[in-house]
């Protein structure tokens, strides 16, 4: 059988009986496996909220949001968010909650930041590729730096010029190798990446940003940055 061969009731009666669980990919159940206990996560929202109150912006985006717990801390203060992560069972997940609520101050996307897309069109100038796109008051970066560094060998001072172009404010969790999310990546592989440490990361991103803030995220060895770019 064909589409073709299909009415067009058949054929929205296939698409509306189609289903999918949003689990099994690498990331979807992070939110509810992370290593922070309870007080550090309490303590982490605290001080995210308290940089995003810091700053003039009414526009956001979470980079690498999984399903937007963060996400929503920004839409609580009033910011409209785009909400973008690589992994498409957290994406769905995070849309659906959304879309149950009827809410429209978050928009979840599906996207690499390692890999982005590219522009379009003629002469690739019709259409934006996506880090053209990001230019919003302030870029959420929790939980992503070493992933970027680690698992995709960003360098520290490249991912600070890319921050910076992105947004006047960042809002950066550095998390050290001692952190079990970090242990993690460097288990398959080398440690090759000894400036990777929160001392490297202030070389790194005070040359584009002056540090508003330096937050120990309490009960974790985990710093949360609120970072300012520089004119």
């Amino acid at each position: 059988m064909t589409l073709a061969s299909l009415g067009t009731g058949s054929l929205r009666s296939t698409v509306s009986g189609l289903s999918w669980d949003p689990a099994g990919t690498e990331w979807a159940d992070y939110a509810d496996n992370t290593s922070y206990d309870d007080d550090a996560t309490r303590a982490k929202e605290h001080a995210v909220a308290t940089a995003l109150t810091a700053i003039d912006g009414d526009h956001a985006w979470d980079l690498g949001a999984n399903t937007g717990r963060y996400s929503r801390i920004a839409a609580a203060q009033g910011y409209h968010v785009v909400a973008l992560d690589i992994d498409p069972a957290a994406v769905e997940r995070g849309y659906r909650a959304l879309r149950a609520e009827g809410r429209g101050d978050i928009l979840p996307l599906l996207a690499d930041l390692t890999d982005p897309s590219p522009p379009l069109g003629w002469g690739s100038a019709e259409r934006k590729g996506l880090l053209e796109r990001i230019d919003t008051d302030v870029i959420l970066a929790l939980a992503l730096v070493h992933h970027l560094a680690i698992s995709h060998n960003v360098p520290l001072l490249m991912i600070a010029e890319s921050f910076a172009g992105m947004a006047r404010h960042a809002v950066v969790e550095f998390v050290p190798k001692q952190d079990a999310m970090v242990r993690r990546l460097l288990a398959s592989r080398q440690d090759v990446f000894p400036d990777y440490t929160i001392e490297g990361f202030r070389a790194a991103f005070t040359p584009a940003f002056d540090i508003v803030a330096e937050t120990p995220i309490e009960h974790s060895a985990r710093t949360l940055f609120h970072l300012k770019r520089k004119v």
